[in-house]
């Protein structure tokens, strides 16, 4: 569906902060792009809708160069920044400017999602506060019914009830013709929601792997400050009262996933959990 081929991209000539990056989207899937701030995921999310132009490189919608901004490629992709910045309308009035450039806007679902989140519907944008701009703007974004979208840190300025609803909400929504991609370095505000999981690091895409891959190949799990390390350990990080650790899924059974847990050990120790992951060779 969305593909990217090769991408060079630098804010400076001299420095790169995409080197050959590929990576592809298909339909489906509610996509997690983690990565620690700077790490370049809010570049790559502009790179996607056409807002920035890479050096070299493609990135394409249904076989459709993004950098053209073609009507029918950008009908089918809706980007949700961190940052928002809403007009002084009516929630009507911004729906009847902003839905025509969707040909599959649903209103209906757009007033169902806004009462899930409690956001009165005839509420000028003005007066909202900024959690409840962020939760009418994922309300629009989701009624676009685009074939993707991008979110970046949607859950920033939401509370905890309202992250709890917004995994709700997208949950409910996703199906074999869209697929959504959430980036956020808040990595506990989407567990349970993501599949799969990318991991970007100083401009690469480091880990890019499913929740199934994941439960089988890894094992996480907790043990006493003066236990001995069991075998086949990937990582380890102090917490209270013991160590965390990652290690090899020696059984195969599906294991109960640490998010928080998993970036670290993929950001400390790449190779060795990508190549744990990797398909047994028969």
């Amino acid at each position: 569906m969305l593909k990217i081929e090769k991408l060079d991209f630098g804010y400076r000539k001299d420095h790169k902060l995409f080197n050959q990056l590929d990576l592809q989207l298909e339909k489906g899937n509610i996509y997690g792009l983690l990565g620690k701030n700077g790490a370049g995921k809010s570049t790559l999310l502009k790179i996607m809708t056409g807002l920035l132009y890479g050096q070299k490189g493609k990135v394409s919608l249904y076989d459709n160069p993004i950098d053209k901004r073609l009507p029918k490629t950008l009908k089918e992709i809706f980007f949700l920044p961190e940052e928002i910045f809403l007009p002084d309308f009516t929630i009507s009035q911004y729906i009847e400017i902003h839905s025509p450039f969707y040909d599959k806007f649903d209103k209906k679902q757009m007033m169902e999602i806004l009462n899930e989140f409690e956001v009165n519907g005839h509420e000028r944008l003005k007066n909202m506060s900024y959690g409840q701009k962020k939760k009418f703007i994922i309300a629009f974004a989701l009624a676009t019914n685009c074939s993707i979208i991008l979110m970046d840190e949607p859950t920033n300025g939401l509370d905890i009830p309202s992250k709890s609803k917004f995994r709700k909400v997208v949950a409910s929504l996703i199906d074999e013709n869209r697929s959504i991609l959430i980036s956020t370095h808040q990595v506990r505000d989407l567990e349970n929601l993501i599949d799969p999981v990318i991991i970007i690091e100083n401009g690469k895409i480091i880990f890019n792997h499913t929740i199934d891959e994941i439960s089988r190949g890894l094992e996480f799990h907790k043990i006493g400050k003066n236990d001995p390390d069991p075998e086949n350990v990937l990582h380890k990080e102090e917490v209270f009262g013991g160590n965390s650790l990652v290690s090899a899924n020696t059984l195969g059974e599906e294991s109960e996933i640490d998010f928080e847990l998993l970036f670290n050990a993929v950001l400390s120790n790449t190779n060795g959990i990508v190549e744990q992951l990797k398909p047994t060779k028969p």
